[in-house]
């Protein structure tokens, strides 16, 4: 497969039926009729199905720019990579403060690549509507038969309603300038940690008892919800938190949801790890989890952290 493409499901043989075909491809524009010509002229061999040469041979001719945005990609993916194994091999030996610089250029290099996405989706959105509106008539387009790209589709169109009808386009260079003002943003602060201008006031020095009670675990899980699941999310997250504040052991549980999206962030306080092991095993927990595969946009994102115990005993008197 040319290294500007993923090899799409269904072609674990090298080759795509019609029907593999649209279900791959289908954008929810195009008719049936559109994708059956179009894989008819990728189909050059003429043997009703489409095989890896056939599909690079085709999409590298009509790359352009993309060519080298997608060769970029490549190149960010090998940097993140390596920068990832450095992080694992390092971190655990760093001091405090070069731990506390690694998690907030993760947490910032995460946030640049979620605003570049926000613009292509915006782009990817803008350009599908516009050519629904040119379209209007009595075609009726292919409907996508795969459900998380119909989910999908729905959140799209929802988030779509906010572009200026007469100029579309606009909300991309609005992304475009909030994704320069965070890197700007970002580059004096490393400039900062490069001058050795950060000043940080030397804490009071903490013994640890090393013992399974020294300290507190807590749990952050991120779950993007989609809009159209908003109301029986909110219930089966009320029943969750219910039953996990009065499981023995949970000292706290508190969620937010991020302003402007439907995306919520769980805070769970533990006494110990294994007992949050053991809750995750219980009914209500399991219960949860399997209403989420319907719920949320995309997989939860769990982090854990283990804090003190002394310093919740201290904010709690």
């Amino acid at each position: 497969m040319s290294p500007f493409l993923d090899q799409p499901e269904g072609m674990d043989d090298g080759k795509l039926s019609f029907d593999e075909f649209k279900a791959y491809f289908s954008d929810g524009v195009l008719t049936g009729d559109e994708l059956k010509e179009l894989f008819h002229t990728i189909d050059t061999h003429n043997t009703d199905n489409v095989d890896t040469d056939e599909l690079c041979e085709y999409f590298s001719q009509h790359l352009g720019e993309y060519e080298n945005v997608l060769a970029a990609l490549e190149d960010l993916n090998v940097s993140i990579l390596k920068a990832m194994d450095k992080t694992k091999k390092e971190y655990q030996e760093a001091t405090h403060l070069e731990q506390f610089v690694t998690r907030f250029l993760l947490k910032e290099t995460t946030s640049q690549l979620q605003s570049l996405q926000s613009s292509l989706e915006c782009a990817m959105e803008t350009t599908a509507e516009q050519t629904r509106q040119e379209r209007q008539g009595p075609v009726k387009p292919e409907v996508l038969s795969i459900q998380w790209s119909g989910r999908r589709s729905n959140r799209r169109l929802q988030r779509n309603n906010s572009l200026s009808p007469n100029n579309p386009l606009l909300s991309l260079y609005e992304e475009d300038n909030q994704w320069m003002t965070q890197i700007n943003r970002l580059q004096k602060l490393i400039d900062r940690l490069e001058k050795k201008e950060l000043r940080l006031e030397p804490v009071e020095e903490e013994v640890s008892e090393g013992t399974t009670k020294s300290h507190i675990l807590i749990v952050q899980r991120q779950l993007p919800v989609l809009e159209d699941e908003l109301e029986e999310f909110r219930l089966a997250l009320r029943q969750y938190i219910d039953c996990a504040s009065a499981q023995t052991g949970c000292l706290h549980v508190a969620v937010q949801r991020m302003a402007n999206e439907s995306r919520f962030i769980l805070y769970e306080f533990w006494e110990r790890s294994n007992v949050w092991k053991n809750h995750l095993q219980t009914n209500y927990s399991k219960t949860f989890q399997r209403g989420n595969v319907d719920f949320l946009e995309t997989p939860e994102i769990t982090t854990t952290m283990l804090v003190p115990a002394s310093w919740w005993v201290l904010n709690n008197n």
